[in-house]
């Protein structure tokens, strides 16, 4: 028996939508980080982007478990000496673009390299409940129901 090896044309890629309220931002990223993987379909293959297209919606109302959300700190360089800058998870949730916290989970969950660069970019975050891709009619995902720590209510 040969094993199967996917191809690009003969891949589907489905939308899915998720609404991010009160999903443990961890927990959330990882189940999207298999997703745009393909890793959840019996056909996976690893060279091929077989993933799907997933919306994710109210990505301003995640949970950080623990202290994460006062002690999180994110670090960027601006390519000057001395240059190293930080915000802290706080500052980046009540800020303007607060989907950035969900954003660089799922990146840094992913595997580096052009490949994945490209499956990153079927992933679309939006602070609040609107998004416009109701035409491609995605399918909601209700990640609670796949294990009761995915959210958190308190």
């Amino acid at each position: 028996m040969k094993t199967y090896s996917a191809k690009p044309a003969e891949v589907e890629k489905k939308w899915v939508l998720i609404d991010a309220d009160g999903a443990v931002v961890g927990r959330l990223a990882a189940i999207l980080a298999r997703r745009l993987r393909g890793k959840h379909l019996a056909g996976y293959t690893p060279h091929v982007d077989c993933g799907d297209n997933i919306v994710v919606i109210n990505a301003d109302k995640v949970v950080l478990t623990g202290r994460k959300r006062e002690d999180k700190t994110y670090y960027w360089h601006t390519g000057w000496i001395g240059g190293i800058k930080e915000r802290k998870a706080r500052q980046i949730l009540e800020g303007k673009f607060p989907e950035r916290v969900l954003e660089k989970a799922v990146q840094r969950m992913m595997p580096e390299g052009p490949l994945a660069r490209k499956q990153l970019k079927n992933l679309r975050v939006y602070a609040g409940a609107e998004h416009p891709h109701e035409a491609q009619q995605p399918e909601k995902l209700d990640i609670a129901a796949l294990s009761r720590k995915n959210t958190r209510t308190d």
